[in-house]
């Protein structure tokens, strides 16, 4: 399974309006391929959407997108306060939840994790021991790797209740030899990014 991981930077001020036209346009757009999810960014770059596509693979996006558009049931009219899009194919780790619908909390904490070429599956190998544990501090919402767009990058979504929440949360898990997972040999974390995100009411991940 794959997951598409589209981000869009908004005028500023639409994001409401957006979430009506795109919360309108879905149904139709979800009878033909499951929908994991819809954020709006609160913390990190501002003015931002996220939504998140799974599906069997690239044969079946492309066959699927091709459908939704040429029904008209996609994209929702919404373009003119687009500024920016960005589009990443990620795939799960072995231990990964696979964004199954659910109430999780009102604040999702996307975070990524940019590695020098080749250190991905190093990443996995150090996390899979851990990460049932963090998880039953905090549920981890995904965790895995992109592979169409930017590359080498480890994308985790972590679900809190609100920010005091994660504080505590992360506090409890910050402990050596708990977490975070140890930096193999050969592993060079170069660049971290997060942003916080609150998924809209009609999300099936919220």
């Amino acid at each position: 399974m794959i997951f598409e991981m589209r981000t869009y930077l908004m005028k500023p001020g639409s994001i409401p309006k957006v979430e009506e036209l795109f919360g309108a346009a879905l149904p139709a757009r979800a009878k033909l391929s499951r929908f994991a999810g819809f954020w709006r960014t609160e913390v990190g770059t501002l003015n931002q959407i996220i939504h998140i596509w799974p599906y069997k693979d690239m044969n079946e996006r492309d066959q699927i997108r091709a459908e939704a558009v040429r029904s008209g049931v996609w994209p929702p009219k919404m373009a003119e306060f687009i500024l920016e899009m960005e589009s990443k194919i990620l795939h799960p780790a072995p231990f990964s939840p696979p964004f199954d619908p659910g109430e999780h909390g009102a604040l999702y904490e996307f975070r990524t994790y940019t590695y020098n070429p080749g250190a991905i599956p190093k990443v996995i190998e150090a996390w899979k021991p851990l990460v049932a544990a963090r998880s039953a501090i905090s549920p981890l919402v995904f965790a895995g790797f992109s592979d169409i767009g930017a590359l080498n990058q480890w994308v985790h979504v972590w679900a809190y209740k609100n920010m005091a929440d994660r504080e505590t949360r992360r506090a409890q898990a910050m402990k050596p030899g708990q977490w975070p997972p140890p930096r193999p040999d050969g592993v060079n974390l170069l660049k971290q990014e997060n942003c916080f995100a609150v998924p809209a009411s009609w999300s099936p991940l919220r």
